[in-house]
């Protein structure tokens, strides 16, 4: 059987899902360590989502004295110019992910998607075919654990392929 194919002779194809945190350049580096032989024949695809940016801020204020909600309204032009630095630093991550592969001998294929990020992991599964999505561990806090839930467990229940959860030794 060649490598980088299941039985049936069909192409295995992996996905890592990466942003800024070290942990997702940790999960990556773990892919390309310990799945050498499943990416062999085919590209890694490596996705980054552009999160879409929140306009409207409150400032926190100092006992005592009122909060106020973003002082100056969010101009197209100032949204234009948010979304075109997040897709900017996006390609940016993109790259130093595709040079991480290039220099341990992987090609790599690259994603980005503008929206929720754990909505545009599942759809980019689907559309591409994936057969296996590689997602890193991020510690959250109690609260968003409780309340919204990691981007494993996400994934886990809506993507349509097995999961691996990398985890950072601390």
């Amino acid at each position: 059987m060649e490598k980088g194919r299941d039985a049936a002779g069909c192409v295995r194809k992996v996905m890592v899902a990466i942003d800024e945190s070290e942990y997702s350049y940790h999960a990556l580096i773990w892919a390309l360590d310990n799945l050498k032989e499943v990416i062999a024949g085919s590209p890694l695809v490596i996705f980054a989502a552009q999160p879409t940016p929140d306009c409207f801020h409150t400032y926190g204020a100092q006992f005592g004295s009122t909060r106020m909600s973003s002082p100056v309204p969010a101009t197209k032009s100032l949204i234009s110019k948010v979304l075109d630095q997040k897709r900017e630093f996006t390609l940016l991550l993109l790259e130093k992910a595709r040079t991480i592969c290039e220099n341990r001998g992987v090609k790599a294929e690259t994603i980005t998607e503008a929206g929720e990020p754990r909505e545009l992991i599942c759809n980019a599964v689907e559309d591409h075919k994936i057969k296996l999505l590689v997602v890193p561990n991020r510690p959250i806090g109690f609260l968003k654990r409780v309340f919204q839930g990691s981007l494993g467990d996400y994934c886990y229940k809506n993507a349509k392929c097995p999961v691996l959860v990398v985890k950072k030794p601390e």
